[in-house]
């Protein structure tokens, strides 16, 4: 999708769910792909590209019937709540080439359905974010501060330690499962 969009001169970034769902290493799925477009184009250029791909306009949005997925194109500018300073990634999967959120800008993304819109889900992907990738904790706090959210960032922040921990005792549980299966096994020596 990207790739076609990008052959046809058309920058977007792959935002919303559909990023959540590379960032948390799947552990979300959407059924929608939601490109913002970064420069100006029009409905006629967006078109074009899409039919590359197979997918047809349906009012808003793209739909194509060989696959449930569906594309949107909301409005930009490219911003999570007041800022607009991101920094989009270059994604390769395969042979497709895309834009896509920072894993930071996409949990920022998350963070902001949960403190606006108090979406519980929200703040459960964008924990999984933070856990699959290397985030700017500073950044994210930062940019809560701004958004008058600090009650929310310290709830993500604690739920964050706490699942880490959670992480770091199960990777120590199976290490130690793992020698003793070791110290076990046929022919190992004993003292």
């Amino acid at each position: 999708m990207g790739s076609a969009l990008r052959n046809r001169g058309i920058r977007a970034v792959l935002t919303g769910g559909a990023c959540a769902s590379i960032h948390s290493a799947g552990a979300y799925s959407s059924l929608d792909l939601d490109f913002v477009v970064t420069d100006s184009t029009t409905v006629t250029a967006l078109d074009a590209a899409m039919q590359t791909v197979g997918y047809r306009r349906d009012r808003d949005h793209y739909t194509n019937p060989r696959t449930e997925f569906f594309v949107e194109f909301p409005p930009g500018p490219l911003s999570i709540g007041d800022d607009s300073d991101l920094r989009p990634v270059l994604r390769a999967r395969g042979a497709a080439r895309f834009w896509t959120l920072s894993a930071t800008d996409s949990c920022r993304d998350r963070l902001a359905a949960f403190y606006h819109w108090k979406d519980r889900q929200s703040l459960a992907v964008a924990l999984q974010i933070a856990l699959a990738n290397r985030v700017n904790m500073k950044r994210i706090e930062k940019w809560s501060l701004a958004e008058g959210a600090e009650q929310g960032f310290r709830e993500f922040r604690q739920e964050l330690a706490s699942a880490r921990r959670e992480v770091a005792s199960a990777a120590s549980a199976a290490r130690q499962r793992k020698k003793t299966a070791a110290g076990r096994a046929p022919g190992a020596r004993t003292k």
